[in-house]
């Protein structure tokens, strides 16, 4: 069994930056991927950054490449999302989710394949 907790979440001007935080506790897989996930009001969720042990791969949604970076710390065993350069657009839900690199590798950042979700945490962009 695994926990996520995410936190970093709340409201922002556009332009500025969030630091979003997913610690994991219980059981990891060796070979895991966690990525970071959000939904808007009245749209699907949609992926946002992916990162996995091995090599560290990354993955990003095209609409953050450049403004948002995923890194992990081991020693914490948290997973952190720096957005930068917030939009409008970024609002939503995020929620962070862990899986066996096997289960998500072929399409990283659709939400269907992961099984271990977070709470969430919110981010609001505001003009």
């Amino acid at each position: 069994q695994v926990q996520l907790v995410e936190s970093g979440g709340g409201s922002v001007q556009a332009g500025g930056s969030l630091r979003l935080s997913c610690a994991a506790s219980g059981h990891t897989y060796s070979n895991n991927c966690v990525g970071w996930f959000r939904q808007a009001p009245g749209k699907e969720r949609e992926g946002v950054a992916v990162i996995c042990t091995g090599g560290d791969s990354t993955y990003y949604a095209d609409s953050v490449k450049g403004r948002f970076t995923i890194s992990h710390d081991s020693a914490k065993n948290t997973v952190y999302l720096q957005m930068n350069s917030l939009k409008l657009e970024d609002t939503g839900m995020y929620t962070c989710a862990t899986d066996s690199i096997v289960v998500v590798v072929t399409a990283p950042l659709d939400p269907a394949l992961w099984h271990f979700w977070g709470q969430g945490t919110q981010v609001t962009v505001s003009s």
